[in-house]
């Protein structure tokens, strides 16, 4: 009987803990082999607003994974099934073609895809078959971080101090995988998504080509990550969390390669505020296991839902079009839209922008960047995007409101991220690029006065939250 392995955000060979042990396991078994399936779920990717640029940077990944596994001997099965609700007659229908007694999974912690999982497991239980689920996608699985009370954290600074001790007593390693004993190789799969796809070229797909980008990144440019990371003019960022979302990178290959056995006390403070980056990451993938409810719209403070939202749709189509009148949000905005990617600080600058400038439910900016971002995953963007309205754990204080004028100043001093996104600002003097309505030719330009005043709507916000909160007591 052979071994199934279910591909979904985990699409790697090397630290793939669902496909290493289900290797392992059929090397016990004479004539026994292993298959990797995936499975295209067009129209609850639509529900789920995955953008087009990563479901072709998915679809790309796994024709160069289909290689990858040939050479340990597994074959690769790419198949579709309209939602979620399907999978459990597609999963046991390839048990029954390909004589498999047990299915491998990676968990995924988010509440569709636990019901998703359930329900395969129940339908596998009524033929006697295995359905084997690995935690995977974290260095610390949910409920091995926890607080002297035995509950889940709330704030992330004592959760990474209780991360970083687990880090120093643990001894994790990355998994390297076996090749089959028996060869299920298949014709390389034909990989046609039902679902838009635009075009991620731009993006690597191969796992030499990531590993050397990570490589490359932890010698030259970590040590200085700390000083440089919130300069989107300069290229300072890792550029890996498009491999870490759809697992063509494992966070465990990250602390890994920056660790390379020291102790976390020697790293540079570059070093150390990328593992903070990583460590984010885990957090709010802990938080999603712990509560649903953040799966299903719902904010994580209990006054969130009593939010009256006061903005209009005209601003939000202003905003997704990068024409708020804002150098920095607009540059920033038409960089998410041209290549499926926004700079970190500048995710924060636009989601405050649109939910304390604006007025907009911050729900709307989530939704738009799952649709846009080359490496949406749920809990980094439903993290990030409470952390900015200040509803979500640990937040930023509802009154902490950035400036777009001197968070552009501030962190593109000469301008050269808004002109190179905005050509048409290219010739205004450096003193006014983040006002640009200042400047005395501004009347000449192709570019539109400000949507909003941002002295004017930042009382409207303090207002807008103080009566939220005051009416959840």
């Amino acid at each position: 009987m052979n071994h199934i392995v279910w591909l979904r955000r985990d699409l790697r060979v090397i630290d793939n803990t669902a496909l290493c042990c289900a290797l392992q396991e059929a090397q016990k078994v004479e004539g026994c082999g292993v298959i990797a399936v995936f499975i295209e779920t067009p129209n609850q990717w639509q529900q789920h607003a995955m953008a087009p640029i990563q479901a072709d940077l998915i679809r790309r990944r796994l024709c160069e994974l289909a290689q990858e596994l040939e050479a340990l001997h597994v074959g690769l099965i790419v198949t579709r099934s309209a939602t979620y609700d399907q999978c459990p007659s597609v999963i046991n229908r390839l048990c029954d073609e390909h004589q498999a007694s047990t299915v491998w999974v990676n968990t995924e912690y988010e509440f569709n895809e636990l019901k998703r999982d359930e329900a395969v497991a129940e339908r596998l239980a009524g033929s006697t078959r295995r359905f084997i689920s690995s935690h995977d996608r974290c260095v610390f699985k949910p409920g091995q971080v926890l607080n002297k009370k035995g509950d889940y954290f709330k704030v992330f600074t004592p959760f990474k101090k209780a991360w970083l001790n687990k880090l120093q007593q643990s001894s994790f390693q990355v998994l390297k995988p076996i090749k089959a004993a028996c060869d299920t190789s298949v014709n390389k799969p034909s990989i046609d998504f039902n679902y838009p796809c635009q075009d991620s070229k731009q993006w690597t797909v191969s796992s030499r080509a990531i590993l050397d980008k990570l490589r490359q990144f932890v010698a030259d440019d970590a040590i200085n990550y700390n000083q440089d990371r919130d300069f989107p003019a300069i290229a300072a960022t890792s550029g890996l969390s498009p491999f870490l979302a759809i697992g063509a990178l494992s966070t465990r290959q990250c602390v890994e390669s920056m660790l390379q056995g020291r102790l976390v006390t020697e790293l540079s403070q570059g070093e150390q505020t990328w593992l903070s980056e990583l460590i984010w990451r885990e957090f709010y993938q802990h938080l999603i296991a712990f509560l649903p409810s953040l799966n299903q719209g719902k904010s994580f403070a209990p006054w969130g839902r009593n939010m009256i939202w006061q903005g209009n749709s005209q601003h939000l189509a202003k905003w997704q079009q990068g024409r708020t009148g804002y150098p920095i949000v607009d540059a920033a905005m038409r960089q998410l839209n041209a290549t499926g990617w926004m700079h970190n600080r500048l995710r924060m600058v636009t989601a405050s922008f649109l939910t304390k400038d604006l007025l907009l439910n911050w729900r709307l900016g989530e939704a738009y960047f799952m649709h846009k971002l080359i490496d949406g995953d749920y809990a980094s963007n439903n993290g990030g995007w409470q952390w900015s309205a200040s509803t979500g754990c640990d937040a930023q204080p509802y009154f902490r409101i950035f400036n777009p004028i001197s968070q552009g100043e501030r962190f593109d001093p000469q301008g050269e991220f808004v002109r190179f996104w905005i050509p048409e600002l290219s010739h205004v003097p450096n003193r006014y690029i983040h006002k640009p309505w200042l400047w005395a030719e501004f009347a000449g330009l192709d570019y539109p006065l400000p949507i909003v005043d941002h002295k004017t709507q930042r009382g409207k916000a303090l207002e807008m939250y103080k009566e939220a909160r005051s009416r959840a007591n």
